[in-house]
């Protein structure tokens, strides 16, 4: 199973929800979970150490003479029964992003991809290869407009809500045309969990109730 989690603007959240999905799955499923990061952010969030590793970077790069099995090579345990594929460092060369996506698809444990904002080939193949295509937003304007006219489209919506915003789920709906399937709240115990670089071992219950259904 292949969970693709994307923005259209940054500052979303997404990242948060991907580390979070992936955390869940782990934690249900006997044989475990894999988080993928485009973004580059994933081990800060999870409370890692920046792993050193080509990652996905270094694995597009080095073209088709690089075995399939190198995935394996570069990822680092995260938590437990949760494994990282770290971006790495340099730019997500396209070429080989049909193969990456197919590689992940095909993996025997869910694997979930932090896409980002999605602005990159590699990313943008993801989204539109995975069997679970998550645009994390926030409901506003600017984002709602970006989403619409996003040649990506989701299959699901993960609302990050702040206090007082205006637009209701049902606008979302409406504008990106696709079912919101949770709500997720902007609470300080998640920014404390994360700056605090606990989110892997003690996840808030609001964002694991939030997610708990999301992926079945």
């Amino acid at each position: 199973m292949l969970v693709a989690c994307w923005s259209v603007k940054g500052g979303a959240g997404t990242t948060v929800v991907a580390a979070s999905l992936a955390l869940s799955l782990a934690r249900r499923t006997a044989v475990g979970a894999l988080l993928a990061d485009l973004a580059g952010d994933a081990p800060a969030v999870l409370g890692v150490p920046e792993p050193a590793s080509p990652g996905l970077a270094g694995w597009l790069r080095g073209g088709d003479g690089v075995p399939a099995d190198a995935l394996g090579r570069i990822e680092v345990e995260a938590a437990q029964g949760l494994g990282l594929l770290p971006r790495g460092d340099g730019d997500l060369v396209p070429d080989r992003g049909p193969v990456l996506a197919a590689l992940l698809d095909r993996s025997a444990r869910p694997v979930v991809v932090d896409c980002g904002r999605a602005d990159t080939r590699v990313a943008a193949e993801v989204v539109t290869r995975s069997r679970r295509s998550l645009l994390v937003t926030r409901p506003c304007y600017l984002a709602l407009r970006r989403a619409r006219y996003s040649p990506l489209r989701p299959s699901g919506v993960v609302v990050v809500r702040e206090p007082g915003q205006v637009l209701s789920n049902a606008d979302v709906e409406q504008v990106v045309g696709a079912p919101v399937v949770t709500e997720v709240a902007c609470d300080p115990a998640v920014a404390r969990a994360v700056d605090a670089g606990l989110l892997a071992g003690r996840m808030p219950r609001s964002l694991a109730r939030a997610l708990a259904d999301v992926v079945a």
